[in-house]
């Protein structure tokens, strides 16, 4: 008889459990179609916003939504008009600092150009002519050519015109 009443309980337990767990599962599905249903409905309010921004769709709104519509977009018409600022003075700014660069980099090659010109003059004299002027013609291009630099590196630090890091941006203006 114990077997029996010991039977019967483990039955009532099992199916307490699978009734426990169904119920469990039935209320997963409930919770997941409540879920899906929100996000269909944020979807489909999401596409209508959308197409009333790009002005399609507008014949079910009434004035007072036409007018909030119309506000929103002016506010975002004036925040991309507020951005599109910025990124032009940030350009300009860019712009004029890189003509300043070529400005410098222009002198710098200008005087390198009439250096060597000199130094082709020099090189072209009669031998009696060079002797002691060639000397003195060399000592002084070093020495320009050291103040030059040297002036060069004082205005623009990060400026070296024998470097390869000095890369020419691109920038648009739209």
């Amino acid at each position: 008889m114990d077997s029996i009443k010991a039977t019967i309980e483990r039955y009532k337990k099992a199916t307490a459990e699978t009734s426990s767990a169904y119920t469990a599962q039935e209320l997963n599905a409930q919770f997941y179609q409540q879920e899906s249903k929100k996000l269909r409905q944020q979807i489909q309010l999401m596409q209508n916003t959308n197409r009333h921004l790009v002005g399609e769709g507008l014949s079910s709104l009434n004035v007072r939504e036409l007018k909030q519509l119309e506000n929103r977009l002016e506010r975002g018409i004036t925040r991309i008009r507020s951005k599109k600022h910025e990124a032009i003075l940030a350009e300009t700014e860019n712009l004029q600092k890189r003509e300043i660069q070529l400005e410098q980099e222009n002198a710098f090659l200008r005087s390198k150009i009439a250096e060597n010109e000199r130094l082709q003059e020099l090189s072209m004299m009669p031998a009696g002519e060079q002797g002691g002027q060639e000397y003195n013609a060399f000592q002084q291009y070093l020495a320009r050519n050291m103040l030059q630099l040297n002036m060069m590196e004082a205005a623009v630090p990060s400026y070296d015109p024998l470097s390869s890091d000095n890369k020419k941006s691109d920038l648009h203006l739209n």
